[in-house]
């Protein structure tokens, strides 16, 4: 992301979206201690298909560099 011109913000709000999550549950409308989540992303989670573009963008760069500078050739 740095690469791509984000803010240092921004890429360290995208790592705190993905990073770090905590839950609590409400037993007979009393909400439980807090407790930490599995980091990562889950299937059918909104904020996957947008870091998917992200990464697929960086990998799109990484690929055009290897045709015009390293051992891969076009179509």
């Amino acid at each position: 992301m740095g690469k791509m011109n984000f803010l240092t913000l921004w890429q360290k709000w995208m790592k705190e979206c993905v990073g770090s999550a905590t839950l609590s549950v409400l037993v007979n409308n009393n909400p439980t201690n807090e407790f930490p989540l599995e980091m990562g992303l889950r299937q059918g989670d909104p904020f996957s298909p947008f870091l998917f573009i992200l990464v697929v963008e960086g990998l799109d760069a990484l690929m055009f560099a290897m045709i015009e500078n390293g051992p891969l050739k076009g179509y």
